[in-house]
């Protein structure tokens, strides 16, 4: 068992948006080098896309499966119960190992489960070192796939999570620059309905399953508001009508 007080870490490292090809040389490294390597699942079982990304990296009897309920969003009660269960198993595994991976897809730093993890484990083992590993995130793989542009000259970024509510992407497409959105499927309508409003449902494109067999990328003209897969995303660049380096 290792010397907790010297020797344990935790590190979050991003696996990208679902295609394998797009995880760090860093983040295929801190996978390969850590002692066991912890996927979130949902409660239901199935395999998410962090736990196929890192099964691409590393044998499956290094990986462990911790439920993380990611698909409970409206019982808080029950939501936090599953983090504390989660936590206390990755505890264990902490207990009995020097390094322990958690695999989250994207970055762990943007919207990433393990943010809730490192704070019940500070709670739990204070000693724990945690440490982070940057991923490529949705916005930049769709933008790549689609061509379009995030950001040009002194235009800010917003991101965005719908799941605050559309008022919230509304605010973001009046102001300037390129908005993004997350986590906006079950309110797919809104969002369309938002961008006719703002004027920029022309150039914005939408996309999920991005790397994957069921990748879908449209033009967001093309929406008819129907719900779309809960984790897809939207980018909504603004009108650039400056040619070449307007935005300097």
């Amino acid at each position: 068992m290792p010397d907790v007080m010297s020797s344990s870490r935790l590190i979050g490292v991003g696996v990208g948006p679902g295609d394998p090809e797009l995880v760090t040389v860093k983040g295929v490294n801190a996978l390969r080098a850590a002692d066991v390597v912890v996927v979130p699942v949902m409660d239901s079982g199935e395999r998410g896309r962090a736990e196929a990304t890192v099964l691409h990296y590393v044998g499956e009897e290094k990986v462990v499966r911790v439920v993380f309920a990611l698909n409970e969003r409206s019982d808080r009660g029950r939501r936090e119960a599953a983090w504390d269960a989660a936590g206390a198993r990755v505890a264990e595994l902490l207990r009995g190992h020097g390094a322990v991976a958690f695999a989250t897809i994207g970055d762990p730093n943007v919207y990433s489960t393990f943010t809730y993890l490192a704070q019940t484990i500070g709670e739990l083992i204070p000693e724990v070192v945690v440490e982070t590993v940057p991923g490529i995130t949705a916005m930049q793989d769709l933008a790549a796939r689609s061509g379009a542009v995030l950001t040009e000259g002194t235009e800010p970024l917003t991101l965005v999570p719908v799941t605050a509510g559309a008022e919230v992407l509304k605010e973001a497409l009046s102001g300037p620059g390129t908005v993004v959105a997350y986590k906006f499927g079950r309110q797919a309508g809104a969002v369309v309905a938002a961008l006719r409003e703002a004027g920029r449902v022309d150039d914005a494109v939408w996309g999920s399953a991005l790397g994957l067999a069921e990748e879908s990328i449209r033009s967001a003209a093309e929406l008819d508001g129907s719900p779309l897969p809960y984790l897809s995303t939207l980018i909504a660049p603004p009108r650039r009508d400056g040619g070449r380096g307007g935005k300097l």
